[in-house]
């Protein structure tokens, strides 16, 4: 569960079992600070401005947004369920997060860090990939072997495409 800056200089990482955020300097190769969240936390996610990093609290249905400035949990965003994987879109209105329990996209506004709408997935969501342009959000749906793909614009499922058994990572290759 490891994220990078866009510019390369910090990692982070969702230390699952001990609830931790761990702030790695890349170039000096050091840990810079550990932030306590949860009892457990799951994935890792940033936003494309580099300034928040999002990880979703597996005890309460909740995600922490962690201000990359201060290194430390800014706000928490109720959820409709326990969260799970995520991703900011490009022009830094939205982050999008797993709920697996529910089978759905939450949508949070991030300007009210509020959950601004939900988006009906396959079945047990994983991970999310936005597309550069920002106009669709691929999501890695493991109990039904999909990656459901959203239309942004239209906030609605576009369609769903057969990847294999327990899909879940995703990355963009070039």
């Amino acid at each position: 569960m490891l994220v990078l800056s866009h510019d390369g200089r910090f990692g982070y990482t969702a230390n699952v079992g001990p609830g931790t955020v761990s702030v790695l300097d890349m170039k000096a190769r050091k840990t810079i600070a550990v932030i306590p969240v949860a009892g457990t936390v799951q994935r890792i996610a940033i936003s494309h401005d580099d300034k928040l990093v999002f990880t979703a609290d597996q005890t309460k249905p909740q995600l922490a947004v962690i201000d990359t400035a201060t290194n430390q949990v800014k706000t928490w965003v109720p959820l409709p369920g326990l969260g799970y994987g995520g991703a900011a879109t490009p022009d830094g209105r939205w982050f999008l997060i797993t709920i697996p329990s529910t089978n759905q996209v939450a949508v949070v506004d991030l300007a009210s860090m509020q959950v601004a709408r939900r988006v009906d997935v396959a079945n047990l969501p994983q991970e999310i990939l936005v597309r550069p342009d920002g106009k669709v959000a691929y999501v890695s749906c493991a109990a039904s072997g999909q990656v459901t793909a959203i239309d942004l614009p239209q906030w609605k499922m576009q369609k769903q495409i057969d990847a294999g058994k327990f899909a879940d990572g995703l990355g963009w290759a070039k």
